[in-house]
């Protein structure tokens, strides 16, 4: 199959960022958005190929799905858009899971659109505002067959590495949230560098071993979703997670949402329904008192 049409749920940053991205490699993009509007760049444009839509059947006949939208939102945003699916393979670019029953968005995925046979994830070193300038940009794509011909043919990155990993693709993306977290209060409150590279090294240790009892490969973690999207996120103070670890270790308001924070919970939950211990991870969150 061609693609060439590209339907876009999601008009925040990253779902601009990647309307954007998508339409400067030739693409016809839809974007959707639930009021109109969209994230703007400085100094970028739009291109004539993006058009921005309010209502959901405007996507009907795209030829592949990205989804784009907060966690938050994503499993009623995706029941909006269930009655006019029709068999594209859909990506799913939101990293995390939902707050309050800790699924991951492939499994929200499954269930309120159980009659989608190719579904995939992206996630990587992604910054918004770089991706929508143009600035080289790598990720990792994991699904089907049918997901990563149209990934490939759609996604205007850099590098992309290739996967059926999907279940370690989304653990990476909620295990880097949590990482960056703990990153930033440990810049602020340990004795000194070499008690700060224990504690992460422990805490991302645990949250491997999570993942491969939930059947994700080891690769993974060293790919571009995993290695690659913690060193940007936990180490950048442009990073929301590493800037809240760093609020919450000197006592100060937390900026925006913290996605680390409802992450932690997920991971936690995850580790006890496998019964896997996490000793750092543990201890690390009672001392961050969040």
């Amino acid at each position: 199959m061609v693609f060439q049409t590209v339907g876009i749920i999601g008009a925040g940053a990253w779902g601009t960022a990647l309307a954007i991205n998508i339409a400067r490699g030739g693409k016809k993009v839809v974007l959707w958005s639930f009021d109109g509007e969209y994230k703007h760049f400085d100094g970028v444009d739009t291109p004539a190929n993006l058009t921005v839509v309010q209502k959901s059947y405007d996507i009907a006949n795209t030829d592949v799905w990205l989804c784009v939208t907060p966690a938050a939102f994503f499993k009623d945003t995706l029941k909006k858009f269930a009655p006019i699916y029709n068999n594209q393979p859909i990506i799913i670019c939101t990293k995390g899971a939902d707050s309050k029953t800790h699924e991951f968005m492939g499994e929200i995925l499954a269930y309120v659109l159980p009659q989608c046979m190719d579904f995939g994830v992206l996630s990587g070193p992604q910054f918004a505002a770089e991706v929508a300038c143009g600035v080289p940009t790598g990720s990792t794509l994991a699904g089907t067959k049918r997901v990563l011909d149209a990934g490939r043919a759609v996604l205007n990155l850099a590098h992309l590495d290739e996967t059926d990993d999907v279940i370690g693709a989304q653990i990476c993306g909620v295990g880097k949230n949590v990482m960056a977290l703990i990153a930033g209060f440990l810049s602020i409150k340990t004795a000194g560098e070499n008690e700060r590279a224990m504690i992460f090294t422990r805490c991302c240790n645990e949250i491997i071993n999570i993942g491969i009892a939930m059947g994700a490969k080891l690769q993974t973690f060293t790919g571009l979703c995993g290695l690659g999207d913690l060193f940007l996120s936990a180490t950048s103070t442009t990073s929301r997670n590493f800037s809240g670890g760093v609020a919450i270790a000197n006592g100060t308001q937390l900026v925006g949402t913290v996605e680390g924070i409802f992450a932690f919970d997920t991971i936690l939950n995850r580790a006890e329904r496998l019964g896997i211990k996490t000793p750092a991870l543990t201890q690390i969150k009672s001392k961050m008192k969040i």
